[in-house]
């Protein structure tokens, strides 16, 4: 028996008294991954991604590990439901427009000292002084250096479109207008490399496009590193209190945790290990969250059509965003149909084995968006559930 096939064993033997569709946790993956990402940080604190997790109680799980501190978060309103839920450290990563949300933030003195915003503009910062409304707390701050990788001139860019501060210069300038306003508190700097820590390096069937991106990489990471800490430089000239420097992602842990420049590192999908991380040749993750689908049909010989099942994750359309038929394997989709919204059929030889009621497990291609499609999350430790925990979604959150 393979290795996952004895993952299904167990799955099926766990979840047995329960209907499909249902989303499980692997807590013993999901401990191995943690793990993981704090070997590779050697040493650092690894902030954890809230948007690759939403679940409060994983997160409080892994946040209650030596080597995680801190949550990273994608708006506002989840940061401050957060905070009164108890975190006490909430680094939101985007920029936010939410005036009711920032009204809460500057009148309630617990919220303001455990939440830290993401500014990269001044009309940011006006945007926060005109929703006070009354309210006088300090604001914490956080600034984000852009980190794409530019050539010929800047008329290639590659890297997420982000924060338009990109020399050290700029960062400063912005530094002093925070310093200068009354109300705001410079506390971090933030550069996320997503090009790096979210693209695979070794792309499955595809050895000429790997060896480009490992190239780009390498370039990337050795021009970010000299930049970026030019930019801690000119930055900490302006706040030398600052409290600290995040990088880095699931896929660029040990390499942004090198740079001594930065102070922690930020991390979520790794957790779960979804299907878009499995090519990389630095680190392999287990496979801790997936979802199941009821057979409902038998059209045929060789093939099996589930309920549901169209899940895709966000980013440019395209096959890598769809989830994969993970269990039993040696299924796969039609390529007429695909995964669809209320019936996706699947192909292949072991579709004769499954019976009506049996379940096909998958992957997510992403790690936290399988969370919106389920209220709650059943956690399995070895061959039994030992526990059922909401999701954001079963806490009644949607925060986009």
């Amino acid at each position: 028996m393979t290795a996952r096939a004895a993952d299904r064993t167990r799955y099926d033997r766990a979840t047995a008294h329960l209907d499909a569709p249902i989303a499980v946790v692997d807590l013993d993956a999901f401990d191995a991954n943690a793990d993981d990402l704090v070997r590779r940080a050697a040493g650092k604190p690894v902030r954890v991604a809230s948007k690759s997790v939403r679940c409060r109680i994983l997160l409080e799980r892994v946040l209650a590990r030596p080597g995680f501190a801190g949550i990273m978060s994608f708006t506002l309103a989840e940061s401050l439901w957060l905070a009164r839920a108890g975190f006490d450290d909430v680094l939101l990563a985007y920029p936010s427009a939410d005036r009711s949300a920032f009204a809460e933030l500057a009148a309630d003195p617990k919220l303001a000292a455990a939440v830290t915003v993401m500014v990269d503009d001044q009309a940011q910062l006006d945007l926060i002084d005109a929703a006070r409304a009354g309210g006088q707390e300090e604001i914490r701050v956080c600034l984000e250096l852009d980190t794409s990788l530019q050539l010929l001139g800047g008329r290639v860019r590659i890297g997420a479109r982000r924060s338009p501060l990109r020399s050290p210069a700029q960062l400063a300038e912005l530094a002093r207008s925070v310093a200068r306003r009354p109300g705001f508190r410079l506390v971090g700097l933030m550069a996320y490399e997503g090009h790096i820590a979210g693209v695979g390096d070794a792309v499955a069937g595809r050895p000429l496009r790997s060896r480009a991106i490992r190239l780009m990489q390498a370039t990337s990471r050795k021009e970010l590193a000299a930049r970026r800490a030019e930019a801690v430089r000119a930055v900490r000239a302006v706040a030398p209190d600052l409290e600290f420097v995040n990088g880095g992602g699931t896929g660029s842990v040990q390499h942004t945790a090198a740079e001594s420049a930065v102070t922690e590192i930020a991390a979520g999908s790794g957790l779960y290990g979804p299907r878009l991380f499995d090519n990389y040749r630095s680190f392999t993750a287990r496979p801790a969250a997936l979802f199941a689908q009821p057979v409902v049909r038998r059209p045929g010989v060789g093939v099996v059509t589930v309920l549901g099942g169209g899940y895709p994750a966000s980013g440019a359309a395209g096959a890598d965003r769809l989830p994969v038929p993970y269990l039993p394997e040696g299924l796969r989709y039609d390529p007429q149909e695909g995964p669809g919204e209320v019936q996706t059929p699947l192909l292949g030889a072991p579709a004769d084995d499954l019976l009506i009621g049996d379940k096909v497990w998958f992957r997510h291609a992403k790690a936290g968006e399988l969370c919106e499609r389920f209220d709650e999350l059943q956690l399995i430790e070895g061959d039994r559930v030992t526990a059922a925990v909401p999701t954001y979604r079963g806490e009644g959150q949607t925060f986009l």
